[in-house]
């Protein structure tokens, strides 16, 4: 692939809603595309920058989603509040969860980040103030300012699209920072790292907690794309989605996690309108695309 893709990715999004792509069905699937595509990029900054393979990722995903349904029940819905408090929340269920599960590593750690996403699934079922199992369903969308400009498809596009290149811009120019190669440092051999008087807990925890909060960012945007919350956000599914969208994109690719996404978001509408038993066909299609494509849509691109 070559070095413009993801920006290519980003102004075809752009272009879209002016090249025909405008009805309610385009929308929707773009936006959930690049709210994908933003979660998926904050877990391609967590395992390519710090090594780190998180089962329970989209556990911060839905925290930054119930920041939002819960603000909403208590009727604050101006984004300058909403939009900081789902990405704090997400951020401080990351360092704390994160202060435990980074002391293990390897399958140690995947099976600890699966064990706290799956509390925080069965702690979200267990909200019945906000719908339990059943999920909440926002009054409206936030506003901004008194306004409700998010109720306008193509400002909440251009508002997804914009977040969504901003953050890849500023983790990217984090792993670019003296930050980044320490981090990398750390994922490549910690004890070096520590013997040359770095500390691997300190960064890794730091990059735990900014991926949280661009998970955060992504919720708060889910939660505002379909207008309802619940706990299967949360489950472990979503997470292994996320993660395959990484390794389909190209692990330790900031673009290939965009790449991935859209791609898996496209590939699974384009089945589901073939058969009902479309996931006969997806997971096979998966399991090739890896093979075939050992560094992912991304190739070998790291920016």
């Amino acid at each position: 692939m070559m070095r413009w893709s993801p920006a290519l990715l980003l102004a075809l999004l752009a272009a879209a809603p002016w090249l025909g792509f405008s009805g309610s069905y385009e929308f929707t699937l773009m936006a959930r595309a690049m709210v994908l595509a933003l979660a998926a990029l904050s877990l391609g900054f967590l395992v390519g920058g710090a090594g780190l393979v998180s089962l329970g990722h989209a556990a911060m995903l839905g925290v930054g989603g119930y920041a939002v349904a819960i603000l909403d029940a208590h009727g604050v819905t101006e984004a300058l509040l909403v939009l900081p408090a789902a990405v704090a929340a997400a951020a401080l269920f990351a360092l704390l969860t994160g202060a435990i599960a980074i002391r293990t590593s390897g399958v140690h750690f995947i099976m600890i980040t699966l064990a706290f996403g799956q509390m925080a699934f069965f702690t979200a079922s267990s909200l019945a103030a906000y719908g339990g199992d059943d999920g909440y369903t926002l009054y409206a969308r936030t506003e901004i300012a008194g306004h409700r400009l998010l109720e306008n498809r193509l400002a909440f596009h251009y508002l997804c699209l914009a977040l969504l290149a901003g953050a890849w811009l500023l983790l990217r120019a984090i792993l670019a920072s003296r930050f980044g190669r320490v981090l990398r440092a750390t994922r490549e051999n910690a004890q070096r790292a520590e013997a040359m008087g770095f500390a691997p807990y300190a960064y890794r925890l730091a990059a735990y907690a900014i991926a949280g909060a661009v998970a955060g960012l992504a919720g708060f945007l889910m939660a505002n794309a379909t207008e309802f919350v619940a706990p299967s956000a949360i489950a472990w599914q979503r997470s292994g989605e996320l993660l395959f969208m990484v390794i389909l994109g190209g692990v330790g690719s900031l673009p290939g996690a965009i790449l991935g996404a859209a791609a898996f978001v496209v590939a699974e509408e384009q089945l589901a309108t073939l058969t009902e038993h479309w996931r006969l066909i997806f997971g096979p299609l998966l399991i090739l695309a890896v093979i075939f494509l050992p560094h992912g849509l991304a190739g070998r691109h790291r920016g």
